[in-house]
């Protein structure tokens, strides 16, 4: 005799299709730059503050993915120019705002100024006192910097690998400029520390997010957009971010 199956069963039979289905399809290439402790390559605790919220918002929505490591001008172009691919940690600026789908913001990411002398405590300020500031190559931070006036020689690209505190001590750069959790992470990682970092307040603001192409699968677009609105509400989000804070502020 037939029988309709219990709604819960069937739409858990549902849902089990659809993940084998994604699977089949194929991973899904993430785009992600070594940018600790937001997005980490190698590192057997995680995939970082933003990868490891990512990741579980893949496998919760039943998504294979594979890690693509590209330099990070060079990654921002061919996801913008292909096809469902994805990419973090994309801060979602006017200049980028065409160029990408946004699916999901996944942390807000405050950014200031840091040198070894006394801190400055605005834009006006740091354009007046700083003639050399460090910033990552291709990052949100030159995108700020020139909104906010400063000249181009005032502003000195640094690219992945390069470390901006050696910089500072150095004195090859006069000040910093990016995000608080990554200049915490390199300073306390470097022989720098053994200087003080002064930090300026909080200056700017912006959400990290996940973006896939121009060109991106609508279903893929809904299905992990509702699964990281499904970690923020379950606390998981929180709870993976939190993971990385000692590495922040270490203990003595």
């Amino acid at each position: 005799m037939f029988t309709v199956p219990h709604f819960k069963h069937l739409l858990f039979v549902l849902t089990l299709c659809a993940a084998v289905c994604a699977a089949a399809a194929g991973p899904v290439k993430l785009y992600l730059p070594d940018a600790p402790p937001l997005t980490f390559h190698d590192y057997e605790g995680g995939n970082g503050m933003v990868g490891d919220v990512v990741l579980a918002a893949a496998a919760r929505s039943g998504r294979l993915t594979e890690i693509i490591a590209e330099p990070w001008l060079r990654a921002q172009a061919t996801v913008s120019k292909g096809k469902d691919l994805l990419i973090i940690p994309l801060s979602r600026t006017p200049q980028r705002e065409a160029r990408y789908t946004w699916i999901a913001p996944i942390m807000l990411l405050e950014r200031a100024f840091f040198s070894l002398d006394e801190p400055v405590a605005s834009f006006a300020e740091a354009r007046r006192r700083y003639q050399r500031i460090g910033v990552g190559l291709g990052t949100a931070q030159v995108e700020t910097l020139r909104r906010e006036g400063f000249a181009e020689q005032q502003i000195v690209q640094i690219r992945l690998g390069e470390n901006p505190a050696r910089l500072l001590e150095l004195r090859r750069i006069d000040a910093w400029f990016t995000g608080i959790d990554e200049a915490l992470y390199i300073w306390h990682k470097s022989a720098a520390r053994r200087h003080e970092l002064r930090m300026s307040p909080p200056l700017v603001s912006t959400d990290l997010y996940l973006a896939c192409s121009l060109d991106c699968d609508r279903q893929l677009v809904t299905q992990l957009r509702d699964a990281i609105a499904q970690l923020d509400h379950d606390g998981v989000s929180q709870r993976l971010r939190q993971a990385y804070r000692p590495m922040l502020w270490p203990t003595p």
